[in-house]
């Protein structure tokens, strides 16, 4: 056996073993595990996505009946389009395993049926019950709220990528629906993803004049321009371990006006102002050494990392490689390089944010050395928590709290935001860190997430639902109202939850967490029953997704504590 596909094998049996809640839905036999398929799909989209396992878990749609369609997450929405990522996953046994199987064309089909019943709001579905909420969710996004849905549909195998055949197919697709975006990835893919930290030593080929300069405070920096040709020989060789750093994600050429202009610049005919259409590249490294001419450099680089410009070197990438013959030896981009210490993360940290600050990203590894961070982990870890500051590609047991999920629980709940947490959660160390993790402490934080965590395993309750429908769009807003409930049994303010008082608050909590979600839950019922009147138990679930997306159910769910 390959052995990479050997690794996995390993990393998704021991998912298994170590989390058989997971697979609880599904049957085994003599013949067939099907808990393999799943623990590979959970890690395959954790990998993708860049989330912790229990993550990937909430988005599982592959409970028969789902059209092909095993996974979908639903992203964060802007003021014009939100991202939707539809999974499938095929996970290949015996002889497939050992000979490199293709994706299977009649796969790619399916997918390609399932998008049209998808994105088609007079089409009837008739999938299972949880892909059928997340198609509600998407709908409602769409055709709603007037945002446009940006897809990528995401093919996870242990083989290898699909025929001509079935490119063909999804060309002939896409040709017709630009925002649909087809990806491939597989084992190779995800254990790059698990080993992603390892260092990169990389040469330089700079085209032209170039300059150093040694700062006041040490540090070298080096600025210079190379041709992209350049850019896309490094990612193709060291892949995306070398954005490990850059806090951007790839958004795609169809998800991204700029990408978009990248490209149409590098294929048209202004390709040699490029260098002056781009606001370039900017990486970092332990150390630069440079062999410097006239007119070409050669710079060797050690512990090289991207820390701005991530998304224009993927569309250079994607751009040479879907256009192989096109010429770009005129086609340059300004580099800035950075020689500054490993272990000063600090300044590593301030360059990074400040020159990322023209749009908005994922900043949560790069607050993770904050001092408000570092103080939350102790004393989180003093209450017998352990407080994830940055992700690990690794599944976080129960007395782990991840920094994102404390935020998003923290918004929800203290700051009373839950639609804001929910669609917003890219902005969470961004845009929302202050509000979120000023002036709170790890008392309040950890019943937060406790909260939190108890209303999103009550929204995955098939027989719950059967009766609350409302319960998965729902969950973000109970998680408040518990919240404040909580604190009013206590006669608390929010300040008065401390240290001192922690232990009787959970305690209280966890003996009386179902009776605080019966009424939190007949405080929702009750607007609903006002909103929509006596068919409040049985709303079509499109328009029950966009009432929990509005704030005036936040407004009346609070004068009702």
């Amino acid at each position: 056996m390959n052995i990479n596909k050997s690794i996995i094998d390993q990393r998704i049996n021991k998912i298994i073993i170590d989390n058989p809640q997971w697979f609880d839905d599904i049957t085994i036999s003599k013949d067939k595990d099907p808990r393999v398929a799943r623990a590979f799909l959970m890690l395959g989209m954790a990998s993708y996505l860049d989330i912790e396992l229990d993550e990937a878990y909430t988005y599982l749609t592959d409970y028969g009946n789902d059209a092909g369609v095993d996974g979908v997450y639903i992203g964060d929405a802007n003021d014009t389009d939100f991202t939707v990522v539809l999974f499938q996953s095929k996970y290949y046994m015996g002889k497939k395993m050992e000979n490199d199987a293709n994706f299977e064309e009649n796969a790619i089909i399916k997918m390609l049926y399932a998008l049209k019943l998808i994105f088609d709001n007079q089409a009837q579905i008739t999938f299972n019950e949880k892909l059928n909420r997340s198609i509600a969710e998407v709908q409602t996004l769409a055709y709603d709220s007037y945002l446009i849905p940006q897809v990528k549909c995401v093919m996870l195998s242990n083989g290898i990528k699909w025929n001509t055949i079935a490119q063909q197919k999804i060309e002939s697709y896409t040709k017709e629906n630009k925002y649909v975006e087809f990806d491939f990835f597989n084992h190779d893919n995800i254990l790059n993803y698990i080993q992603s930290s390892k260092s990169i030593k990389a040469d330089l080929k700079l085209n032209g004049k170039a300059f150093t300069e040694t700062l006041p405070n040490f540090k070298r920096v080096l600025v210079g321009k190379i041709n992209v040709a350049e850019i896309a020989s490094l990612l193709e060789l060291h892949g995306d371990n070398l954005l490990e750093r850059n806090i951007r994600k790839y958004l795609g050429l169809n998800k991204n006006r700029i990408n978009t202009q990248i490209q149409e610049t590098l294929l048209g005919d202004n390709k040699e102002n490029f260098y002056l259409y781009n606001n370039g590249i900017t990486l970092i490294c332990s150390k630069f050494r440079e062999n410097g001419f006239a007119t070409d450099w050669i710079v060797k680089a050690e512990d090289l990392q991207i820390i701005n410009g991530g998304q224009t070197c993927k569309t250079i990438q994607q751009t040479i490689q879907n256009n192989p013959t096109n010429d770009y030896s005129t086609s340059f981009v300004m580099i800035r390089l950075y020689e500054i210490d490993k272990e000063d993360q600090q300044i590593i940290t301030d360059i990074t944010i400040t020159t990322n600050s023209q749009s908005p990203v994922d900043l949560r590894d790069l607050r993770a050395n904050d001092l408000l961070q570092k103080k939350l982990e102790t004393a989180i870890g003093d209450l017998g928590y352990a407080y994830k500051r940055k992700r690990e590609n690794i599944f976080q047991h129960s007395d782990s709290i991840a920094s994102s999920v404390a935020a998003e629980a923290v918004l929800t709940i203290w700051r009373e935001n839950p639609h804001i947490a929910k669609y917003k959660r890219a902005d969470l160390f961004g845009k929302y860190y202050e509000k979120i993790f000023e002036d709170i402490n790890a008392s309040q934080v950890i019943i937060a997430v406790l909260i939190f965590r108890f209303c999103d395993n009550q929204r995955r309750r098939e027989s719950l639902i059967q009766i609350y429908q409302h319960l998965p769009y729902s969950n973000y807003l109970m998680a408040m109202l518990i919240g404040k409930l909580l604190l009013k049994k206590h006669n608390l303010t929010l300040n008065g939850l401390n240290h001192k008082n922690f232990e009787n608050i959970k305690s209280f909590f966890e003996g009386q967490k179902e009776i605080l979600f019966d009424n939190a839950n007949a405080i929702i019922l009750d607007i609903l029953k006002i909103e929509y009147g006596g068919n409040y138990l049985k709303i079509e679930l499109r328009k029950l997704a966009s009432t929990f997306r509005k704030n005036e159910i936040i407004i009346e769910a609070l004068k009702k504590i």
